[in-house]
Protein backbone atom coordinates (compact mmCIF):
# COMPACT_ATOMS: atom_id res chain seq x y z
CA UNK A 1 0.00 0.00 0.00
CA UNK A 2 1.26 3.68 -1.12
CA UNK A 3 0.92 5.69 2.27
CA UNK A 4 0.88 9.46 2.47
CA UNK A 5 4.10 9.60 4.12
CA UNK A 6 6.16 9.36 1.47
CA UNK A 7 4.60 12.84 0.55
CA UNK A 8 5.77 14.16 3.70
CA UNK A 9 9.31 13.02 3.16
CA UNK A 10 9.09 14.23 0.09
CA UNK A 11 8.36 17.49 1.12
CA UNK A 12 11.17 17.04 3.94
CA UNK A 13 13.87 16.28 0.93
CA UNK A 14 12.86 19.77 -0.89
CA UNK A 15 13.29 21.34 2.26
CA UNK A 16 16.44 19.98 3.21
CA UNK A 17 17.63 21.17 -0.09
CA UNK A 18 16.65 24.75 0.11
CA UNK A 19 18.40 24.15 3.68
CA UNK A 20 21.67 23.02 1.87
CA UNK A 21 21.32 26.36 -0.63
CA UNK A 22 20.79 28.74 2.18
CA UNK A 23 23.72 27.49 4.15
CA UNK A 24 26.19 27.34 1.29
CA UNK A 25 25.19 30.73 -0.33
CA UNK A 26 27.92 33.31 1.06
CA UNK A 27 26.14 36.53 -0.30
CA UNK A 28 23.87 35.83 2.36
CA UNK A 29 24.64 37.49 5.87
CA UNK A 30 21.86 35.42 7.72
CA UNK A 31 22.04 32.00 5.72
CA UNK A 32 22.53 30.26 9.03
CA UNK A 33 19.13 31.21 10.71
CA UNK A 34 17.40 30.66 7.05
CA UNK A 35 18.95 27.11 6.54
CA UNK A 36 18.53 26.11 10.74
CA UNK A 37 14.59 27.07 9.47
CA UNK A 38 14.06 25.07 7.07
CA UNK A 39 16.46 21.99 7.85
CA UNK A 40 14.13 22.05 11.05
CA UNK A 41 11.06 22.16 9.48
CA UNK A 42 12.18 19.21 7.27
CA UNK A 43 12.96 17.50 10.63
CA UNK A 44 9.66 17.65 11.58
CA UNK A 45 7.54 16.69 8.83
CA UNK A 46 10.23 13.23 8.67
CA UNK A 47 10.09 12.91 13.10
CA UNK A 48 5.97 13.53 12.80
CA UNK A 49 5.72 9.62 11.37
CA UNK A 50 7.16 8.45 14.39
CA UNK A 51 5.12 10.40 16.75
CA UNK A 52 2.09 9.12 14.78
CA UNK A 53 2.87 5.48 15.05
CA UNK A 54 4.19 6.06 18.95
CA UNK A 55 7.68 5.42 18.38
CA UNK A 56 9.16 8.82 18.83
CA UNK A 57 8.09 11.28 21.26
CA UNK A 58 5.71 14.18 20.45
CA UNK A 59 8.26 16.10 22.67
CA UNK A 60 10.69 16.07 20.83
CA UNK A 61 8.59 17.26 17.77
CA UNK A 62 7.09 20.08 19.74
CA UNK A 63 10.49 21.26 20.44
CA UNK A 64 11.28 21.54 16.65
CA UNK A 65 7.98 23.32 16.09
CA UNK A 66 8.80 25.78 19.05
CA UNK A 67 12.40 26.77 17.51
CA UNK A 68 11.25 27.26 13.99
CA UNK A 69 8.42 29.98 15.39
CA UNK A 70 10.97 31.36 17.84
CA UNK A 71 13.27 31.49 14.33
CA UNK A 72 10.10 32.65 12.17
CA UNK A 73 10.06 35.75 14.82
CA UNK A 74 13.45 36.89 14.74
CA UNK A 75 12.89 37.16 10.89
CA UNK A 76 13.84 33.91 9.43
CA UNK A 77 13.52 32.80 6.73
CA UNK A 78 15.26 34.95 4.76
CA UNK A 79 15.25 35.77 0.78
CA UNK A 80 16.37 32.82 -1.53
CA UNK A 81 18.93 33.11 -4.11
CA UNK A 82 18.70 35.86 -6.86
CA UNK A 83 19.96 33.39 -9.61
CA UNK A 84 16.99 33.16 -11.79
CA UNK A 85 15.99 34.02 -15.53
CA UNK A 86 15.67 37.76 -16.44
CA UNK A 87 13.13 39.63 -18.09
CA UNK A 88 13.65 39.59 -21.54
CA UNK A 89 14.49 35.93 -21.11
CA UNK A 90 11.33 35.16 -19.99
CA UNK A 91 9.54 37.18 -22.81
CA UNK A 92 11.46 34.92 -25.46
CA UNK A 93 10.42 32.13 -23.71
CA UNK A 94 6.87 32.80 -23.01
CA UNK A 95 6.55 33.90 -26.94
CA UNK A 96 8.24 30.53 -27.96
CA UNK A 97 6.04 28.13 -25.92
CA UNK A 98 2.62 30.56 -25.28
CA UNK A 99 0.61 28.19 -24.29
CA UNK A 100 2.28 25.11 -23.33
CA UNK A 101 4.01 27.06 -20.68
CA UNK A 102 0.27 25.84 -18.39
CA UNK A 103 0.84 22.45 -18.92
CA UNK A 104 3.38 21.48 -15.73
CA UNK A 105 0.68 23.45 -13.75
CA UNK A 106 -2.53 22.06 -15.14
CA UNK A 107 -0.92 18.17 -14.63
CA UNK A 108 -0.96 18.95 -11.34
CA UNK A 109 -4.86 19.22 -11.09
CA UNK A 110 -5.27 16.07 -13.18
CA UNK A 111 -2.98 13.76 -11.91
CA UNK A 112 -4.49 14.42 -8.74
CA UNK A 113 -8.16 13.69 -9.97
CA UNK A 114 -7.48 10.61 -11.35
CA UNK A 115 -5.82 9.08 -7.85
CA UNK A 116 -8.53 10.26 -6.00
CA UNK A 117 -11.57 9.23 -8.05
CA UNK A 118 -10.07 6.35 -10.03
CA UNK A 119 -6.86 5.20 -8.05
CA UNK A 120 -8.41 4.87 -4.63
CA UNK A 121 -10.81 2.32 -5.94
CA UNK A 122 -7.93 -0.06 -7.47
CA UNK A 123 -7.35 -3.10 -4.79
CA UNK A 124 -4.80 -5.37 -6.00
CA UNK A 125 -5.38 -8.62 -3.54
CA UNK A 126 -8.26 -7.56 -2.11
CA UNK A 127 -5.92 -4.44 -0.46
CA UNK A 128 -5.85 -0.83 -1.57
CA UNK A 129 -3.54 0.43 -3.80
CA UNK A 130 -3.44 4.03 -1.96
CA UNK A 131 -4.01 4.31 1.77
CA UNK A 132 -7.82 5.10 2.31
CA UNK A 133 -8.13 8.80 3.52
CA UNK A 134 -5.23 10.23 1.92
CA UNK A 135 -5.83 9.28 -2.28
CA UNK A 136 -5.91 12.84 -3.15
CA UNK A 137 -2.87 13.76 -0.74
CA UNK A 138 -0.62 10.87 -2.38
CA UNK A 139 -1.72 11.83 -5.73
CA UNK A 140 -0.95 15.46 -5.06
CA UNK A 141 2.98 14.57 -4.37
CA UNK A 142 3.04 12.36 -7.37
CA UNK A 143 1.56 15.17 -9.36
CA UNK A 144 3.87 17.37 -8.40
CA UNK A 145 6.68 15.20 -9.14
CA UNK A 146 5.06 14.58 -13.12
CA UNK A 147 4.54 18.02 -13.07
CA UNK A 148 8.76 18.59 -12.36
CA UNK A 149 9.62 16.34 -14.57
CA UNK A 150 7.61 17.30 -17.99
CA UNK A 151 8.60 20.75 -17.07
CA UNK A 152 12.21 19.79 -17.44
CA UNK A 153 11.80 17.77 -20.53
CA UNK A 154 9.36 20.59 -22.36
CA UNK A 155 11.78 23.32 -21.35
CA UNK A 156 14.71 21.05 -22.50
CA UNK A 157 16.47 21.76 -18.76
CA UNK A 158 18.93 19.40 -17.57
CA UNK A 159 19.76 20.44 -14.45
CA UNK A 160 18.22 19.22 -11.81
CA UNK A 161 19.64 22.30 -9.58
CA UNK A 162 17.71 24.75 -11.30
CA UNK A 163 14.13 23.44 -10.00
CA UNK A 164 15.83 23.37 -6.78
CA UNK A 165 16.88 27.16 -7.01
CA UNK A 166 13.85 28.31 -8.26
CA UNK A 167 11.95 26.84 -5.34
CA UNK A 168 14.50 28.08 -2.83
CA UNK A 169 13.97 31.62 -4.51
CA UNK A 170 10.04 31.57 -4.01
CA UNK A 171 10.08 30.01 -0.94
CA UNK A 172 12.19 32.73 -0.03
CA UNK A 173 9.92 35.37 -1.02
CA UNK A 174 6.90 33.34 0.70
CA UNK A 175 8.56 32.99 3.68
CA UNK A 176 7.38 32.02 7.49
CA UNK A 177 4.54 32.46 5.66
CA UNK A 178 4.80 28.71 3.82
CA UNK A 179 4.07 27.24 7.10
CA UNK A 180 1.09 28.93 8.21
CA UNK A 181 -2.04 26.46 6.91
CA UNK A 182 -0.02 23.94 8.92
CA UNK A 183 -0.29 26.40 12.24
CA UNK A 184 -3.85 27.26 11.38
CA UNK A 185 -4.82 23.59 11.07
CA UNK A 186 -3.08 22.65 14.34
CA UNK A 187 -4.85 26.13 16.19
CA UNK A 188 -8.69 24.57 14.41
CA UNK A 189 -7.67 21.65 16.51
CA UNK A 190 -6.97 22.97 19.80
CA UNK A 191 -9.84 25.30 19.67
CA UNK A 192 -11.93 22.17 19.46
CA UNK A 193 -10.59 19.91 21.92
CA UNK A 194 -10.53 22.74 23.96
CA UNK A 195 -14.67 23.31 23.63
CA UNK A 196 -14.53 26.47 22.52
CA UNK A 197 -17.51 26.01 19.92
CA UNK A 198 -19.47 24.52 22.69
CA UNK A 199 -18.74 27.51 25.29
CA UNK A 200 -19.29 29.98 22.55
CA UNK A 201 -22.56 27.82 22.52
CA UNK A 202 -23.56 28.34 25.70
CA UNK A 203 -23.17 32.38 25.55
CA UNK A 204 -25.06 32.66 21.96
CA UNK A 205 -27.68 30.74 23.65
CA UNK A 206 -27.93 33.00 26.82
CA UNK A 207 -27.47 36.12 24.73
CA UNK A 208 -29.59 35.15 21.57
CA UNK A 209 -33.81 35.47 21.98
CA UNK A 210 -35.40 32.50 21.20
CA UNK A 211 -37.54 32.16 17.81
CA UNK A 212 -35.86 34.89 15.99
CA UNK A 213 -34.82 32.53 13.21
CA UNK A 214 -33.18 35.94 11.22
CA UNK A 215 -30.96 36.51 14.11
CA UNK A 216 -29.58 32.73 14.62
CA UNK A 217 -28.55 33.04 10.87
CA UNK A 218 -26.52 36.06 11.25
CA UNK A 219 -25.22 35.13 13.61
CA UNK A 220 -24.10 31.91 12.97
CA UNK A 221 -22.50 33.65 9.06
CA UNK A 222 -20.74 36.76 10.94
CA UNK A 223 -19.36 33.69 13.40
CA UNK A 224 -17.83 32.12 10.62
CA UNK A 225 -16.48 34.73 8.79
CA UNK A 226 -15.32 36.38 12.53
CA UNK A 227 -13.71 32.91 13.37
CA UNK A 228 -12.17 32.70 9.69
CA UNK A 229 -10.40 35.86 9.97
CA UNK A 230 -9.03 34.95 13.41
CA UNK A 231 -7.82 31.19 12.38
CA UNK A 232 -7.21 32.08 8.65
CA UNK A 233 -9.18 29.04 7.45
CA UNK A 234 -12.85 28.59 7.00
CA UNK A 235 -12.49 24.81 7.50
CA UNK A 236 -10.71 25.28 11.01
CA UNK A 237 -13.76 28.18 11.81
CA UNK A 238 -16.41 25.44 11.18
CA UNK A 239 -16.31 23.09 13.69
CA UNK A 240 -16.57 25.71 16.31
CA UNK A 241 -19.49 27.81 15.03
CA UNK A 242 -21.30 24.78 14.02
CA UNK A 243 -21.41 23.21 17.48
CA UNK A 244 -22.06 26.55 19.16
CA UNK A 245 -24.94 27.89 16.58
CA UNK A 246 -25.19 25.71 13.77
CA UNK A 247 -26.48 22.29 14.78
CA UNK A 248 -27.99 23.15 17.96
CA UNK A 249 -29.85 26.47 16.68
CA UNK A 250 -30.28 25.88 13.46
CA UNK A 251 -30.78 22.17 13.02
CA UNK A 252 -32.13 20.84 16.14
CA UNK A 253 -34.51 24.12 17.18
CA UNK A 254 -35.00 24.86 13.73
CA UNK A 255 -34.89 22.37 11.60
CA UNK A 256 -32.96 23.85 8.80
CA UNK A 257 -31.37 21.56 5.56
CA UNK A 258 -28.20 20.43 7.07
CA UNK A 259 -26.50 20.65 3.10
CA UNK A 260 -27.59 23.73 2.65
CA UNK A 261 -27.19 25.20 5.87
CA UNK A 262 -23.40 24.28 6.41
CA UNK A 263 -22.57 24.75 2.85
CA UNK A 264 -23.67 28.11 2.52
CA UNK A 265 -22.28 28.41 6.43
CA UNK A 266 -18.64 27.56 4.40
CA UNK A 267 -19.45 30.25 2.22
CA UNK A 268 -20.10 32.72 4.47
CA UNK A 269 -16.61 31.49 5.85
CA UNK A 270 -14.94 32.19 2.92
CA UNK A 271 -15.87 35.90 3.03
CA UNK A 272 -13.60 35.96 6.05
CA UNK A 273 -10.71 34.54 4.28
CA UNK A 274 -10.87 37.58 1.98
CA UNK A 275 -10.24 39.95 4.19
CA UNK A 276 -7.29 38.67 7.03
CA UNK A 277 -3.68 37.85 6.74
CA UNK A 278 -3.93 35.02 8.80
CA UNK A 279 -4.94 33.06 4.93
CA UNK A 280 -1.47 33.64 4.10
CA UNK A 281 -1.92 31.11 1.23
CA UNK A 282 -4.49 33.40 -0.20
CA UNK A 283 -3.28 37.08 0.68
CA UNK A 284 0.20 37.22 1.75
CA UNK A 285 1.55 34.86 -0.16
CA UNK A 286 0.46 36.50 -3.69
CA UNK A 287 1.78 39.46 -2.77
CA UNK A 288 4.74 38.57 -2.35
CA UNK A 289 5.70 36.38 -5.18
CA UNK A 290 4.50 39.50 -7.40
CA UNK A 291 6.46 41.71 -5.18
CA UNK A 292 3.69 43.59 -4.71
CA UNK A 293 4.81 47.12 -2.84
CA UNK A 294 1.92 46.98 -0.38
CA UNK A 295 1.69 43.87 1.54
CA UNK A 296 -2.22 43.89 2.16
CA UNK A 297 -3.30 44.82 -1.49
CA UNK A 298 -4.81 41.58 -2.44
CA UNK A 299 -7.06 42.05 1.07
CA UNK A 300 -8.07 45.84 0.32
CA UNK A 301 -9.10 45.15 -3.31
CA UNK A 302 -10.76 42.01 -2.06
CA UNK A 303 -12.95 43.77 1.10
CA UNK A 304 -15.54 45.76 -1.33
CA UNK A 305 -16.35 41.94 -2.25
CA UNK A 306 -16.36 39.90 1.04
CA UNK A 307 -18.75 42.45 2.76
CA UNK A 308 -21.47 42.46 -0.11
CA UNK A 309 -20.68 38.70 -0.74
CA UNK A 310 -21.18 37.80 3.23
CA UNK A 311 -24.99 40.25 3.40
CA UNK A 312 -25.55 37.67 0.46
CA UNK A 313 -25.24 34.24 2.11
CA UNK A 314 -26.97 35.26 5.48
CA UNK A 315 -30.42 36.45 3.02
CA UNK A 316 -29.64 33.04 0.79
CA UNK A 317 -29.38 30.70 4.17
CA UNK A 318 -32.54 32.55 5.82
CA UNK A 319 -34.15 31.94 2.42
CA UNK A 320 -33.59 28.61 0.90
CA UNK A 321 -32.27 26.55 3.80
CA UNK A 322 -35.24 26.79 6.35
Amino acid sequence: MITAEFVYWLVAALFVAVAVIRAVDRTDTRRFGSAAFWALLAFCFVYGTYVVDKSGSAFVEGLAVLAVAVLAGFGFPGRGTALTTDEPTRERLAQRYVNWLFLPALLIPLVAVVFGSVLKNVKPGGTPLLEVGSETVIGLGVAAVVALVVGMALFREPNPMVPLREGDRLLGHIGWAAILPQFLATLGLLFTAAGVGTAVGKITDSVLPHGLLLLAVVVYCLGMALFTIIMGNAFAAFPVMTAAVGWPLLIEQFHGNPPAVFAIGMLAGFCGTLVTPMAANFNLVPAALLELTDTYGPIKAQLPTAVPLLACNIVLMYVLAF
